[in-house]
């Protein structure tokens, strides 16, 4: 079959998400829904005039963490436009009126993210988390739950025959009636043999362990040991049973399999429980014979005793299953958010952790024991790993906590892991890597069976080959696989310390009431608690959406800008890097700076004017590189582009490397902006200040990394690439491709390759 490569072509690129696309809805004939990790949902109409082409008409908030999975429900006479249903990380499934763009239910129930959504024929929803369960709701209600899979399900659909089928980690299962009814009988089938068998095999086992027990004895601290004879002989009596199944049906068969399995099980513990444990079942089919007719009835007087032994030999996470306390423990709420407890529930120890804002303790996981040694390795959230990683992702991001086992696939260990950390999917090899070089393991094989579940490819070096092989046999050219360009989406700079900004905002204000000449310039106690206000605020990144400030708080924030000694207001730039991410902080802002007050290139110049101090430099530039959050800012950034450039131009060869990485952020983001905007004129500018620096010795490898990818960047979707020929970027390439550090070298290899191309 011959297959039609031209057939389908870009036809339009939709912008306006701030963050990568999550989830992609078809809305009848009236347009499509996207979702995204900036934790909005956006519609986008179809535009009548021209086929094929969408127009953002609404933004979607209301999720406090990142959507995933969109689903449609058709209109009705309530919603004449239709719905849009969501799911978030943030364990919420959300119904949108289309017409309003407005949220009209909340559902909650899923204690992880949800990660698949589905309508069924009666416009129930039908919602799959992490959290391993399939959840129905109607009318925003919960009316029914199923714990299909032991394992992440990631995907749900239905079918037309009414069926659900949905998609674990592990497997994929059909959900229906007469499955379930199956799968009952078959439990009732294995119960029903399981203890005459057993019971029959116990006694055997106990007559040839007395006989091998008089043979080796072995006496230490009163307690007989088997030793590796003894386990021999039980396993020869082991296959004996084996052969003897050959005679038995498929249901004997099974069972068989699993009896031995314990027993091979037991000659690894010390004599004394094994004789325990066959002693009983020996007497006890002496003396009760009558019982096994009755299958309930020796559970209840032999399994259960026996096993109820065992319980109290069993440790969880160093501790014995009996000392732990049972569920009602976690009716006595937290002490502090993230504190977690371990509660016994039947045979297992299961671990929780408090949720201080929804006043809950929020399951993690079994908890289990390895070998002896266990207790030497790590422990995260009451769970033993093999490793516990320190993560500095860098940024000024705090350190995380990456748990590690050495049997995992590292490729889906890290994106699990940024997943649950909310960090972009662009990190994963970088995460890889550091997985790989700490734990060892070098020579790691990659299974070419993995998939990335977001894009359903496997890595660059598969990628590449396959491209190449389809280009062969279809006489197609394809275009060339770059690693890291071009560069899509901005980067922010999203962390702060607030109690020490405000610490150091007091702290100044303090000195300037003790100096008789800058008194007048200090702040009232009012002022002081407005600020306080302002900090809380963007400190609840949760409540964003709805969150708001007053015109006062900005008029404040301006007035210390304008006021303050350059010395001290490094702190109020802080404040105000901010509020530019807060939606309604950069709204205001916006208002001020339109109203011709533009205090923020003036704000710009007086922090950069020589000799500048570094922390004022940080700050600032911190400042304008979150101002591309917003669309509505991108006409003032495109138009003091020139004069933003120039006065952090000294950037470059400070020596603060954290100065150094904000001006590449910076830096990078307008080759992003200009690039969409075809300024050719900008571009020329960014590509020179990009160049200066990955040619500065000096320069950390963040920095250098950054400005790499906006040269690539440019080259690629820009206007310049002739212009960066003149500048000799072929050796600027040749450099960065021999770097010892692997995302220079690879980034090198992208400008490299662009360099080749006609």
């Amino acid at each position: 079959m011959e297959i039609d490569f031209g057939e389908y072509r870009l036809s339009s690129e939709l912008r306006g998400h701030e963050d990568d696309v999550r989830g992609i809805c078809v809305c009848g004939d009236t347009g499509i829904a996207t979702s995204s990790r900036d934790r909005t949902v956006r519609f986008w109409s179809l535009d009548p005039a021209q086929k094929n082409k969408c127009t953002s008409s609404k933004i979607m908030l209301g999720h406090t963490s990142f959507v995933g999975p969109l689903a449609w429900i058709s209109p009705d006479e309530s919603f004449p436009e239709g719905q849009i249903v969501s799911g978030g990380m943030d364990t919420l499934v959300l119904l949108w009126d289309l017409k309003k763009g407005e949220s009209v239910q909340t559902m909650k129930g899923h204690q992880l993210q949800v990660t698949g959504l589905a309508i069924d024929d009666n416009a129930d929803i039908i919602s799959a988390s992490v959290d391993c369960t399939l959840r129905r709701w109607r009318n925003g209600q919960p009316i029914e739950s199923w714990e299909a899979h032991k394992a992440a399900i990631q995907a749900v659909i239905k079918l037309p025959s009414g069926e659900l089928i949905t998609g674990a980690i592990s497997n994929i299962m059909m959900c229906s009636q007469s499955h379930v009814n199956i799968l009952i009988a078959n439990l009732f089938t294995i119960s029903l043999w399981m203890i005459p068998i057993y019971v029959l095999l116990s006694f055997a086992y106990f007559l040839f362990g007395i006989f091998i027990r008089n043979l080796f004895p072995i006496w230490k601290k009163n307690t007989y040991l088997i030793k590796n004879k003894e386990i021999l002989l039980v396993l020869q009596i082991q296959l004996l049973f084996l052969i003897k199944q050959a005679a038995q049906t498929t249901m004997h068969y099974l069972f068989y399999n699993i009896v031995c399995l314990f027993l091979i099980k037991q000659a690894a513990q010390t004599t004394k429980h094994c004789l325990f444990y066959n002693i009983v079942c020996f007497l006890f089919y002496f003396n009760n014979r009558n019982y096994f007719f009755n299958y309930r009835k020796s559970y209840d007087c032999v399994l259960k005793p026996c096993t109820t032994f065992f319980k109290t030999l069993k440790r969880v996470g160093g501790l014995k299953l009996e000392e732990l306390p049972g569920v009602e423990a976690l009716h006595i709420p937290g002490t502090a958010d993230g504190q977690t407890k371990v509660v016994r529930e039947g045979d297992n120890g299961v671990a929780y952790s408090w949720n201080s804002r929804d006043q809950k303790w929020d399951k993690i996981g079994e908890v289990v024991d390895g070998p002896e040694d266990s207790m030497k390795r790590p422990v995260l959230d009451g769970v033993q790993y093999d490793y516990v990683f320190d993560v500095d992702i860098g940024d000024g991001e705090p350190i995380r906590k990456l748990p590690y086992n050495r049997s995992d696939n590292p490729y889906d260990a890290a994106d699990k892991w940024l997943l649950k950390e909310n960090l972009p999917l662009s990190y994963r090899q970088q995460i890889v890597e550091f997985i790989l070089q700490n734990s060892g393991q070098k020579e790691f094989a990659f299974d070419t069976s993995f998939r990335d579940p977001y894009t359903g490819g496997v890595t660059f070096e598969l990628t590449f080959f396959f491209s190449t092989y389809i280009s062969r046999i279809s006489g197609v050219p394809t275009k060339p696989v770059f690693m890291h360009i071009p560069k899509k989406g901005m980067l922010f700079f999203d962390v702060a310390q607030f109690d020490g900004i405000l610490k150091k905002i007091a702290e100044f204000n303090n000195a300037l009431l003790l100096d008789p000449v800058q008194k007048d310039l200090s702040l009232t106690e009012i002022e002081m608690s407005r600020i306080a206000a302002v900090l809380k605020i963007l400190r609840d990144t949760s409540h964003y959406h709805s969150s708001t400030f007053a015109d006062v708080d900005i008029a404040l924030m301006l007035k210390l800008l304008k006021s303050w000694p350059d010395a001290m207001v490094f702190p109020v730039i802080d404040v105000l890097r901010m509020i530019i991410l807060h939606p309604d902080g950069a709204r205001l802002l916006l208002q001020h700076v339109k109203e011709g007050n533009d205090m923020l290139m003036e704000t710009i110049k007086k922090v950069t004017t020589a000799p500048a101090l570094a922390a004022n430099l940080l700050t600032s530039t911190r400042a304008v590189t979150n101002l591309f959050k917003h669309l509505s800012f991108h006409p003032w950034l495109q138009g003091h582009r020139s004069e933003i450039l120039d006065v952090f131009s000294s950037c470059c060869s400070s020596s603060n490397k954290n100065v150094q990485l904000s001006y590449s952020t910076l830096v990078l983001n307008y080759a992003v902006l200009l690039i969409e905007k075809k300024d050719q004129e900008g571009q020329s500018q960014v590509l020179s200040a990009a160049l200066e620096i990955a040619e500065e010795g000096n320069v950390d490898v963040d920095s250098k990394f950054r400005a790499l990818v906006a040269v690539g960047s440019l080259m690629l979707e820009g206007l310049v690439k002739g212009i960066a020929m003149d500048f000799d970027v072929q050796s600027i390439a040749k450099v960065a491709k021999a770097s010892k550090e692997v995302k220079i070298a690879e980034v090198g290899a992208d400008i490299e390759l662009v360099t080749k191309q006609t």
